[in-house]
């Protein structure tokens, strides 16, 4: 039997366990009561040695429990089979996480002798898990922790090659990871045997990052949309087909949007212009999240979040974002990015914010080399045993400021007010406080940036005295202040002066010269009827994680009651 790497349940791209520690989670036997509560969804078959059952590649593909025989699962690489596992007791079953979200299976399942199996489709796999909480809790742990024994191997079908020097690199890998998406990453500074990859596929330094699906297909510097499609990451949405509710950005508050309104039997889409999560995708750890004592990444949050949406239906479109909201009549219409138009009778708007870009005019030669907006473990490596500032007084810098001197050789975090206290959790200020190699400078901005093809110098300067000094600093994390993603939006929906949604109590009457009902706005209901606004694109919304989950379920009774009007 081979040796599996397998990583925690609790995220994608975790720290790896010992393998024989989860085995018995990975590949459970279901008892005799169990597989015939499962039969009653599925059909019995015979199956003959040899038989391939699904392949790697397949979008979609049956479950199947064994009954007798024996099946392998092996990963192709370059056209090499590399054994994964064998399923050889009864009761043993297939699948992971991409059965139930649709997306191309990474494996080949074969029998290796004759047997019989039990045999479901996803539709029918994806009712048991809705409605059988014990088969549901065995099986999707099962999926979970196989998908994050892919990542933790690099079992997928597609090679990356990149280069550290590349802000394209960065962002592509960024992607992938967030997306659960197991792959080889080469890169062309470091790794033997790049070259002979390159010389293969014709391809030059100039083409980095190029991403190599299934040694047959090549993308030169691709968008987070051409990969999407290439891995098949998205599957096809019919386009007549009129929504309940077409939610817009996955953070945690449209995550939560999707789960309830799909688990109480609504037609939910999710459009998501990057990964599930959103901004809070990138913390590295939230501790302050109810029932979570010893914190959880939020990259773990978002990936539970996703396959509960997936589980109970919610279709999920990723790299796809929301260009124009038609409010003209109704049901209302979505353009999205890649030219497709979505119809539904209600709209939530959970598209965030992103951190406020300084105005410097450098700033964009070096965003993805050395200047950063999230603090993962991608980024942490890139700067290990090296110093890096962080620019910010909110929970997100706190927070990043604490991982990162976990691996960079010191850590300056600058404010341009005179403290935290004001901006951050105590519990963040005290760990700070406490850290060796952090260190706080108040009353302090960055006033320039330096470098030859990426960052190699910070020039900070101090509002009191307007001394301006320059640091040899290569890694720059920005997490200041929130602008919020409305500019899809056009003139639809009321704005704040700042940009963010007005909703519910905060709608003025001019606000509301469109309004077609003779009932005022829901809370969280916009001054067009039948669209809600959650999360931190509200505005006066409450900047943590657990308010926007909190809005993101609470709207959902509010759509009820609009699509019974």
């Amino acid at each position: 039997m081979p040796t599996i790497a397998v990583v925690s349940p609790d995220g994608w791209g975790t720290m790896a366990n010992d393998f024989a520690e989860r085995r018995a989670q990975m590949f459970p036997r279901l008892s005799a009561e169990q597989i015939e509560r499962l039969s009653k969804c599925g059909k019995r078959r015979r199956v003959a040695r040899g038989t391939i059952l699904f392949d790697q590649g397949d979008i979609s593909r049956n479950f199947h429990v064994v009954i007798s025989g024996e099946m392998e699962v092996v990963h192709l690489v370059d056209g090499r089979e590399e054994p994964i596992t064998v399923l050889h007791a009864p009761g043993q079953f297939t699948g992971e996480s991409s059965i139930l979200t649709g997306r191309r299976t990474l494996v080949r399942g074969r029998m290796r002798e004759d047997g019989e199996l039990l045999e479901m489709t996803p539709d029918a796999l994806r009712k048991v898990v809705q409605s059988d909480s014990e088969l549901s809790e065995i099986l999707l742990r099962a999926f979970i922790l196989r998908r994050v024994a892919l990542i933790a191997d690099h079992r997928g079908d597609a090679v990356m090659i990149g280069s550290s020097h590349s802000a394209a690199t960065l962002r592509i890998r960024e992607f992938l990871t967030r997306n659960g998406q197991p792959h080889t990453y080469l890169d062309v500074e470091g790794d033997p045997g790049v070259q002979t990859l390159l010389d293969r596929f014709q391809l030059r330094l100039e083409d980095v990052p190029v991403v190599i699906s299934r040694y047959d297909r090549i993308l030169k510097n691709p968008t987070n949309a051409e990969v999407a499609d290439c891995l098949g990451l998205n599957v096809a949405i019919e386009p007549d087909r009129v929504r309940d509710v077409v939610v817009v950005g996955a953070g945690p508050a449209g995550l939560a949007a999707a789960v309830y309104g799909a688990s109480e039997g609504l037609d939910v889409l999710v459009v998501e212009s990057h990964a599930p999560g959103g901004q809070a995708g990138s913390s590295s750890k939230i501790e302050n999240y109810l029932g979570f004592p010893t914190g959880i990444s939020g990259q773990a949050l978002a990936a539970r979040a996703f396959m509960q949406a997936e589980k109970f239906g919610a279709d999920i479109l990723i790299a796809r974002s929301g260009t124009r909201l038609h409010c003209e009549g109704h049901p209302y219409l979505i353009d999205l990015a890649d030219g497709t138009t979505v119809t539904t009778r209600t709209v939530v708007i959970a598209t965030g914010a992103q951190y406020r870009r300084l105005p410097l005019p450098d700033l964009p030669r070096f965003e993805g080399v050395g200047v950063y907006s999230g603090a993962s473990g991608m980024e942490a490596q890139l700067c290990k045993g090296e110093d890096v500032i962080v620019v910010g007084g909110g929970n997100s810098a706190g927070q990043a400021a604490i991982f990162l001197a976990r691996t960079a050789r010191h850590v300056l975090v600058v404010v341009r007010g005179k403290g935290l206290a004001e901006t951050m959790s105590r519990y963040l200020i005290q760990r700070i406080e406490a850290s060796g190699n952090i260190t706080l400078r108040t009353f302090t901005e960055v006033s320039g940036l330096e470098g030859n093809g990426r960052l190699e110098r910070v020039h900070l300067r101090d509002s009191r005295t307007n001394e301006r000094f320059p640091m040899p600093i290569r890694h720059l994390f920005l997490m200041t202040g929130a602008s919020p993603n409305t500019g899809w939006l056009t003139d639809c929906v009321a704005l704040d002066g700042k940009g963010f949604v007005k909703t519910g109590p905060d709608l003025t009457e001019e606000n509301l010269a469109t309004w077609r009902l003779k009932r005022p706005p829901y809370l969280l209901e916009t001054s067009r009827a039948g669209v809600f606004a959650v999360g931190d694109v509200r505005s006066n919304s409450v900047k943590r994680v657990a308010s926007a989950v909190g809005e993101g379920s609470i709207c959902l009774q509010f759509i009820h009651r609009t699509l019974t009007e």
